[in-house]
């Protein structure tokens, strides 16, 4: 059985250079999501989320090889971050940050299927981030993104990069929230290693 991976199937998505902000246009994707606020490394609605998505995500991938015939590989976490004062991400005043945790699904996979699963987790186990779970249909549309390596807090000088210099030089702003993927576990893996997509989605002047 061939098993479907989001990163292989959109590779142009999930692997951007270090080096060079490139431009990508991100079609229509469908996620599990849950929404929150407050600064990650602190909120337990944060690390709540996180452990919901991933209960859901694993759960729908095994009743779909066992009932359908058709495996994935669960999709990197993504986040989606906003603030009142985009600045926010550059100071890096984590307390203001506003965020859309979530995992992409593939296309086959059901409403009826997500609803589901988050039923079986509940079951197992009590987490206030499953009643707030939602599927999520996100069309991005033009998008320049990089590959950062490094810590997360080290992000700051590539997004003043972006923000001050790669934007307006090439005459676009911001069109929609700011996009992380996170390639690597940070669990296992050394902050100074970690591997994580920057996206911003854009627009012309």
């Amino acid at each position: 059985m061939e098993k479907y991976d989001v990163k292989k199937a959109h590779k142009e998505l999930y692997s951007p250079p270090s080096k060079d902000f490139v431009v990508v246009d991100v079609p229509e994707l469908r996620y599990i999501a849950v929404d929150g606020h407050g600064d990650p490394n602190t909120s337990p609605a944060y690390a709540n989320a996180v452990e919901a998505l991933y209960g859901v995500a694993y759960t729908i991938k095994f009743a779909s090889k066992n009932t359908l015939g058709r495996d994935f590989v669960v999709g990197p976490l993504e986040g989606l971050w906003r603030a009142d004062d985009p600045s926010a991400f550059v100071t890096r005043r984590k307390d203001t940050w506003q965020w859309t945790m979530m995992i992409n699904q593939p296309d086959w996979i059901t409403d009826d299927a997500v609803r589901d699963a988050i039923e079986a987790v509940a079951k197992k186990k009590a987490l206030p981030a499953l009643g707030d779970m939602r599927v999520l249909g996100l069309a991005e549309g033009t998008c320049a993104q990089i590959l950062h390596i490094g810590a997360y807090d080290d992000e700051t000088p590539v997004l003043d990069r972006l923000h001050h210099h790669y934007l307006p030089e090439n005459g676009l702003t911001f069109n929609g929230d700011h996009h992380e993927i996170y390639l690597s576990d940070a669990r296992r893996t050394p902050p100074a290693k970690l591997k994580t997509v920057l996206r911003q989605p854009v627009k012309a002047l």
